[in-house]
């Protein structure tokens, strides 16, 4: 068994500190899309259903493995990771402040258009974003990498979700947007100053292999059957959660609570945890392995479904509604941890971009499909009862842990062949 260095010198490696670079670079222009352009509109007055409509911005984060085999194919200029960043790094640099130079009352639909192109960059960027983690972690450093991603793409929502506002009451919009923009700056930095990973086989030699191969040899590496195992895993494990969440805001309503107290709580209560639970998650990774942490953190992800359920019997109350929040929180960074590395050692180094984006969208659809089936079941059963619902749903993802992950299995090395 492999030998790994300590705790503290995995933390303080270069490699973590790009990880935080890319997540901090891969969340600022969707948190820019979900909470400032909303907030934006509505202090212009635009009406609150032309405000939701702008949810199907998002769209582009789900169908993005349908460009991303351009990027396993083709290389830019300053190589085939850094030059599609530096590419897609500009674009969001640049289009991101012609927000402030248009106006909500008569320019929606262009603003709706920029919104679009706008995210198309940022899912391109994720694309790329993640191709580089795969590529430039080892398999151990996998879960601690990813785990330190995901909490500087939660941090860098309080550039656009806070930071930005506050700004907003003092500034011009034009000059917020602009602002806001050059935090893009950071990553772009890292983009010229990190190396290009280096690759032991050469890359797809044309489109049709970018697109058929990374299929190919995803399945043709353990089989159909495992390739539909691992998918389905994919799909079911956060489903549960997924569900859980899509309502809580209208469910801590119903609950009694105020606007404020919801605002106040959610933010300490949720935020921290969350980011305590990834870090947690990523640093225990390392000794648990991907295999276990996928075991105790989806147990402790499917348990945490139960404090909706045991909050609608208390009423209202504000500890518990923070012991509740506090607990999911630290639930889903744990489990957000686990699964991501999990994603990332799945794909092959070759396909990263194609296969990742794949297995990114396939565990969107529960937030977009399965969860605009949660209103009516609220409706049908009450809160107690879909809340429970969830926590069977979150069973089936745990199954296929005894196929996909099995807790005493070996975990593959990080030397493909």
């Amino acid at each position: 068994m492999t030998d790994h260095p300590n705790i503290w010198r995995k933390l303080l490696n270069k490699r973590m500190l790009i990880c935080i670079f890319t997540g901090f670079s891969s969340g600022l222009p969707l948190y820019i899309l979900i909470s400032l352009l909303p907030a934006w509109l509505r202090s212009e007055g635009v009406d609150l259903k032309a405000i939701g409509l702008f949810a199907l911005i998002q769209l582009p984060f789900t169908w993005k493995f349908l460009w991303s085999p351009l990027f396993d194919r083709y290389t830019p200029p300053l190589g085939r990771r850094r030059g599609w960043l530096l590419i897609s790094q500009t674009a969001l640099l640049l289009a991101i402040p012609a927000f402030g130079m248009l106006n909500p009352s008569l320019n929606l639909w262009t603003i709706a258009y920029l919104a679009v192109v706008v995210a198309f960059f940022s899912a391109s960027q994720d694309i790329v974003l993640d191709a580089y983690r795969r590529e430039l972690l080892p398999d151990h450093e996998l879960g601690l990498g990813n785990a330190i991603h995901v909490n500087a793409y939660k941090i860098a929502g309080l550039v656009p979700g806070s930071l930005s506002l506050i700004l907003a009451d003092h500034l011009p919009w034009r000059s917020v947007f602009v602002v806001t923009a050059l935090f893009m700056l950071p990553g772009m930095l890292m983009t010229f100053f990190v190396s290009e990973p280096m690759l032991k086989n050469a890359a797809p030699k044309t489109l049709r292999a970018a697109v058929v191969e990374p299929f190919q040899e995803f399945v043709g590496r353990n089989g159909l059957k495992s390739a539909l195992l691992v998918l389905a895993f994919i799909f079911f494990y956060k489903l549960g959660d997924s569900m859980a969440t899509a309502l809580a805001t209208p469910f801590y309503l119903d609950m009694g609570f105020s606007k404020t107290e919801i605002g106040l709580v959610a933010k300490n209560a949720g935020l921290w945890p969350s980011v305590l639970g990834g870090l947690v998650g990523g640093v225990w990774m390392v000794k648990l392995g991907i295999n276990r942490a996928l075991w105790l953190f989806g147990l402790v992800q499917m348990l945490a479904i139960l404090g909706f359920a045991w909050l609608t019997t208390i009423g209202h109350s504000l500890i518990g509604l923070a012991a509740v929040i506090g607990v999911e929180a630290l639930g889903v960074g744990l489990g957000t941890a686990a699964f991501v590395a999990f994603i990332a050692h799945t794909t092959h180094p070759l396909y990263t971009a194609t296969q990742f984006a794949l297995f990114t969208s396939l565990a969107a659809v529960p937030r977009t499909v399965a969860n605009a089936a949660t209103g009516y079941l609220v409706t049908w059963c009450g809160w107690q009862a879909f809340f429970l619902l969830c926590f069977i749903a979150a069973i089936p993802g745990m199954l296929l842990l005894l196929k996909v992950a099995p807790w005493n299995a070996p975990e593959q090395s990080d030397n493909w062949q």
